[in-house]
Parts: structure tokens; sequence; C-alpha cells
């Protein structure tokens, strides 16, 4: 696979309804940006029943599609489209510790570095991992947390809901990227470096050619402050890739869910999410 990774993604979700929903609110956030790492050449986003749509970007940086229904309907379509091209990132020299710690960015990155409750963990795992801030180096001190966190909490597809919180993951020491992430996030917080979610898409790790559509999958990681923000995906144990498309940023979970809001009407269901990925080279 050559350094920079072209891609057509298509993700699709929604509800459906036990019976018609008379009104509903939502937002998507289910549109790429161009950063460092990734430039996005063309998205739109498709929503059933079709109705007007407006976007802005939100307090952490990702792009927001807003709509609103007031005719009935029986179930939401949402289809995001987004051709990228993306390339891996170059891991720059850190801050030291001590600059790291200063009251300047300790202010700057306050919300990173305060826990939340879905990053709060209890003092057992910040203990083991509080040695590790003796290390000279803040990338060997992230990788290290990164790769403790891998070991304890196994990858399990189900294992947990949406809402689960980092210290529940903890304990069953099962979970998913979400849930790994958040754990590793709320230790990095835990020792004075600030850290943040990261929502996008995982390329697989296949050699299919020019072409090929296969199934993707959404995806979480994690950025940390050490002079530039830098990734690190604790799930599978590597740096940003150019697998790794980025959507958008926040303090957890909670400030970036692919599609949320709030409707008038019978139970629903979720459509289930279906991520495709074609190389375009």
């Amino acid at each position: 696979m050559s350094d920079r990774l072209g891609l057509t993604i298509r993700h699709h979700t929604g509800f459906h309804y036990d019976g018609l929903a008379k009104a509903s609110y939502n937002e998507a956030r289910m549109t790429p940006r161009s950063h460092g790492t990734q430039q996005v050449q063309s998205s739109k986003i498709t929503v059933r029943p079709v109705i007007p749509l407006s976007s802005h970007v939100d307090y952490f940086g990702t792009v927001v599609t807003a709509f609103d229904i007031q005719e009935t309907h029986p179930q939401l379509e949402v289809e995001a489209t987004s051709h990228i091209e993306s390339w891996a990132a170059t891991l720059q020299s850190p801050l030291g510790w001590s600059e790291l710690r200063s009251d300047r960015l300790t202010d700057r990155f306050s919300e990173y570095l305060l826990a939340t409750p879905r990053t709060a963990v209890a003092r057992a795992p910040r203990d083991v991992v509080a040695a590790w801030q003796a290390r000279s180096d803040v990338h060997e001190c992230v990788e290290a947390v990164a790769a403790y966190v891998r070991g304890e909490v196994a990858y399990v597809p189900g294992a947990t809901t949406v809402s689960a919180t980092a210290q529940e993951v903890w304990d069953r020491r099962e979970g998913v990227c979400q849930d790994i992430t958040h754990v590793t996030i709320g230790l990095l917080r835990a020792m004075g470096i600030p850290a943040r979610y990261v929502s996008g898409y995982l390329y697989p790790a296949t050699e299919s050619v020019v072409g090929d559509v296969v199934e993707g999958q959404s995806h979480a990681w994690v950025e940390y402050f050490s002079g530039a923000w830098t990734a690190i995906d604790p799930t599978n144990g590597v740096r940003e890739t150019e697998r790794h498309i980025t959507v958008g940023h926040g303090r957890d979970y909670d400030d970036v869910p692919p599609l949320k809001g709030i409707y008038h009407g019978p139970a629903s269901t979720q459509l289930g999410v279906v991520v495709e990925m074609r190389r375009t080279h």
C-alpha cells in the first residue's frame, strides 16, 4: 500500500419506528474535515425523508449536520459519502514534562485534563501508571499506558453498550474500541497529559486492490498533546496510520456520536450501521 491512501467511504445508519414518528430533531457527525494527515476532496450527507439540512462546526471542531423533521415518518435514514486522501502522521519531538505541566498549558487544555463520567477510572490502575511519569519521553509514557490498557482490557465485540463508562469497562476487563479509548484517556489525564477522544473510521489492513469495496468500521482512538496533538490507537497497538480517517474530536464519545436526536413517537430500533470503503488509489 502506498504512503498516501485514497478512499471513498459510505456510512449508512438510522432508525426504524414501531409506527409513525411525528417529529424529530437530529444531529449527524459523519463528515470528515481536512487537517494535517488527510485531505477531504468531497463529502455529502443524504437524509430520508428528504428535508432541508444545515451544517456548522461545533466547539470541538467537528462538522455537525442538523435537520428537523416535522412530517410523520416510519423510518429515518442517514447516509454520508466522503472522498478522502490520507497519509500517516510524523512523530514530532515532545515537550518536556515541566513545560507540559506549566500553568499556561494546564489552563489551555483544562477540559482535556479533567475526568468526565465516561473517562473516570479508579485509583488502582492510576497507581500503576503513575510510576511511568518518570520516563523522560512523553511519547514513551503514552505508548506504555496504551499497551497496559490493551493488555488489561480485551477487545470483545458486543461486550458493552454504547453508554459504558471507563470504570465499568475496567471492572469487566473487556470492551470495544470506544471503551479502550475511554480507559486510556482517563489514565493519561490522571497523569497530567491532555488527551481527547477521536471518532472516525479504520480501513482494514488488507492488500486490497484499487476499486475493491471492503467492509470498514467506525473506530475510536486517542490524541494527546505533546507540543502538538499526537494520535495513538490503543485498541490496535499502533500509531495513527494512513488507514485512520478522522471525523471528529471531543472529551469523550458523548461529544462525537455519529447520530443523535430526539423525537416524538413510538419506540424505535436502530437500522444498524453499514460502513463501506473503496480504495481509489
